[in-house]
């Protein structure tokens, strides 16, 4: 097609279509990507363990907290995510946490800080094992999977974690769930510590 200035009609016409699908396009795109962003366009991540970004993916998804945290954890002692939770607090996330009746005697749970940053930690001890690990996150995003929130986890154990957004349904029946929970819990309290992992070396933390 021979181009001349100023274009004729034709030539007017393919320009017009031109941009104007590549426009389109260049809109579809950034409305999805604005819709990933706020939870409101399905998006689902899995990541694996050991050292496979699953301790990274949950930090990041933390610190994008706009208003609640809701957390269900058997075992916790991984300090990235201890502190990524300590922080949220402190930004005015209404941060609830679940954990299993074990924690107030592990001597490497970090249900000690939790409690010490003012989180006020609950006990499921409901039931024979609290074995849940989920995190809901501004009850949009729900995160689960095996991972349990622990260096071992993420150093060492095959896990697997998996992030899911733009489920609205989903996440609110996790949400029903943890408040489910919630509801027969009790304060969390430090007892006597035991070392569940004793073949560990003192200066290290256990799963």
């Amino acid at each position: 097609m021979h181009f001349t200035w100023p274009p004729n009609d034709f030539t007017l016409m393919c320009l017009q279509i031109a941009v104007g699908f590549t426009g389109a396009l260049t809109l579809m795109y950034a409305l999805r990507a604005l819709g990933r962003r706020w939870g409101a366009v399905p998006d689902l991540r899995v990541y694996f363990s050991p050292r496979g970004g699953c301790q990274d993916s949950l930090v990041q998804e933390l610190q994008k907290s706009k208003k609640e945290i809701l957390v269900q954890a058997f075992s916790f002692t991984a300090d990235p995510l201890t502190y990524a939770l300590v922080d949220a607090k402190k930004r005015g996330i209404d941060v609830q946490i679940l954990l299993d009746k074990s924690n107030e005697i592990d001597r490497y749970s970090d249900l000690r800080i939790l409690l010490d940053q003012g989180l006020s930690p609950l006990i499921d001890a409901e039931h024979s094992i609290a074995h849940n690990k989920i995190v809901i996150v501004d009850g949009k995003v729900v995160v689960t999977g095996s991972y349990n929130f622990t260096n071992q986890a993420e150093g060492e154990n095959a896990e697997n974690m998996i992030i899911l957004k733009g489920y609205p349904e989903l996440a609110r029946q996790y949400r029903d769930n943890f408040m489910k929970h919630k509801s027969h819990c009790k304060p969390a309290q430090v007892r006597e510590a035991k070392d569940r992992h004793p073949k560990d070396k003192p200066a290290d933390k256990a799963a």
